[in-house]
């Protein structure tokens, strides 16, 4: 009987055996991914399983970075792999070093997954695409400078107004590296606010030769753009997700150049169309106003306009007689009237009363009207107020006929 052996080293022993055996290195495995969950380190965990078993995968960040799509618990997957079994506590599972979609293409699985999330936060809304220009002042364009797309656009522009102007930023439209020089020529056009209208496209191809058009980096620098954009990618079959954000999706780049830039001719014609409806129209208001003007030079208040003023100046005259004689009656009525006030008021004066042989009393020196005979004393010096003068006089008796008072000298 052999030595015993510790844990470790048997789990390292199978481990060994399992990454020496050339049949599973690698291996090719499909199933259904679960438990998908990925760590802020990058890496990968997920379990794989079928009907009958189930088998714990990693995928390190170095390998998850080169994947299109992104692994979601329920998507069914072939996975390429190397069995290990972790020596630490004996548990089997695979490295994953590839995932393929098993009965989908991984590149339209991730082109299925990008646009449902970008739909998702509002990138494709119409309400927020933004109006072409009627005649761009200058044209920006987006593609490669060696490509027929470039030259398609000229073509096109030279034939529709000949007097244009374009500035292109020169990128690789398939690649690696693309998508970032596509989004970067886009932010650039955004900086330079040179172009009234930009076109992102290229010609026709796979949908791998399209798929920086299908890059993240590059729908977010269309939706972000300020100048509007057509998406011209590929051909009138083609869609991707530029597609989806630009302001306005042309099938082919020549399209794309038609949608831009309206034709110098048909400009022309339709201004002079809009020219001649003007002239016809101030001919019409100018004829309008002429047999208006005709008409109000008949009136008779413009032709003798002094007459008018004469008759309401005879007008103020008579209105002005008319005031006087109110006045002056109104005068005679408030002097009848104060004559018959002062008459009353004469007829009630103490001089009045006086005249008829009656006099006032007044105490001496303080010249207080004596009303009553309680209010003398004999001895008393009172005045006597007669209508053509004053008597001075000293009391000798005073009788009063209410009390019976009776004071001689």
């Amino acid at each position: 009987m052999s030595q015993p052996i510790t844990v470790a080293q048997l789990n390292r022993y199978v481990q060994a055996l399992l990454e020496k055996n050339e049949n599973l290195n690698p291996v090719l495995v499909k199933g259904e991914l679960s438990g998908v969950k990925a760590y802020p380190s990058g890496h990968i965990y997920f379990t794989l399983k079928d009907s009958q078993a189930a088998v714990s995968c990693v995928l390190f960040k170095g390998y998850a970075g080169r994947l299109r799509f992104r692994p979601e618990s329920g998507l069914k997957v072939i996975v390429t792999a190397k069995p290990s079994l972790y020596d630490r506590d004996g548990r089997f599972q695979l490295i994953v070093m590839d995932m393929t979609a098993d009965g989908m293409g991984a590149l339209y699985l991730a082109y299925e997954q990008l646009k449902e999330k970008l739909e998702k936060e509002g990138l494709f809304d119409q309400a927020r695409k933004k109006k072409l220009p009627l005649l761009p002042a200058a044209i920006g364009v987006v593609t490669s400078p060696a490509g027929a797309v470039i030259r398609d656009i000229i073509q096109v522009l030279s034939r529709r107004f000949p007097n244009f102007r374009l500035q292109l930023i020169p990128v690789p439209v398939q690649g690696e590296g693309a998508a970032a020089a596509i989004a970067a020529a886009i932010r650039r056009f955004n900086e330079m606010a040179a172009v009234d209208v930009l076109i992102v496209g290229r010609g026709g191809g796979s949908i791998e030769d399209l798929w920086p058009f299908n890059e993240e980096q590059v729908a977010r620098a269309v939706y972000e753009s300020d100048i509007p954009v057509i998406s011209a990618v590929g051909h009138e079959t083609d869609f991707t997700i530029c597609d989806f954000v630009a302001d306005l999706r042309a099938p082919t780049p020549s399209a794309a150049a038609e949608l831009a830039m309206p034709v110098r001719q048909e400009q022309e014609a339709y201004i002079e169309r809009l020219s001649g409806q003007l002239n016809r129209a101030l001919g019409r208001k100018l004829d309008h106003e002429q047999t208006r003007l005709l008409h109000l030079k008949q009136r008779p208040v413009l032709k003798q306009p002094l007459e008018r003023i004469d008759r309401r100046r005879l007008d103020l005259d008579r209105m002005m007689g008319t005031l006087q004689r109110a006045m002056e009656n109104r005068v005679v009525r408030a002097e009848r009237s104060l004559s018959i006030l002062g008459s009353k008021l004469d007829a009630l004066s103490p001089l009045r009363v006086l005249a008829r042989g009656y006099g006032v009393v007044r105490s001496v020196p303080d010249g207080r009207a004596l009303l009553s005979t309680a209010l003398v004393n004999r001895g008393d010096i009172i005045d006597v107020s007669l209508s053509d003068g004053t008597l001075r006089c000293v009391v000798e008796q005073v009788m009063d006929r209410r009390t019976g008072r009776n004071e001689s000298v």
